[in-house]
């Protein structure tokens, strides 16, 4: 490796209890594309992406539901170009009865202009999607520490 070596985010990969109740949720509701998927002896996944570009696997292999009390993933973080695409998000999540961790659009800090939506997908996995301007004015829901650490 190299001083000039940079990493970037690749890909995320998910572990899922019903991968076609999970495509539902993410290619349906939240637009992901799939781009592929297989079936290898049980061994079920799917490849999602936007334009073509791989975001996101689902790997039908967790025997239960996310347990954010324990090491590993935190939460996925998406970000949209503009308010308005996150509250209209919200609307197609509502419509779906997905479970939010605070009501509407919330500040990431007090004063910050930056914020977004918190959410679950069907397995627990705690879900964000939020632009870097747009929500100042918006409550804040924990004064001391940022909103996405805490729900």
């Amino acid at each position: 490796m190299t001083a000039t070596s940079t990493l970037r985010p690749g890909h995320t990969g998910l572990n899922v209890t019903d991968l076609d109740r999970s495509l539902g949720f993410y290619a349906e509701v939240l637009g992901f594309d799939v781009l592929g998927e297989g079936d290898e002896d049980g061994r079920r996944f799917a490849f999602l992406g936007q334009d073509g570009e791989l975001t996101l696997t689902l790997w039908q292999q967790a025997d239960g539901a996310y347990a954010p009390h324990l090491a590993g993933l935190h939460h996925l973080a998406w970000q949209a170009g503009t308010i308005d695409e996150v509250k209209a998000f919200e609307a197609r999540l509502r419509e779906r009865d997905v479970d939010f961790a605070y009501d509407g659009v919330v500040a990431h800090g007090e004063g910050a202009a930056s914020g977004g939506i918190f959410f679950h997908d069907p397995d627990g996995t705690r879900l964000e999607i939020s632009v870097p301007t747009g929500a100042l004015g918006a409550p804040a829901p924990a004064a001391a520490a940022p909103t996405c650490g805490f729900f």
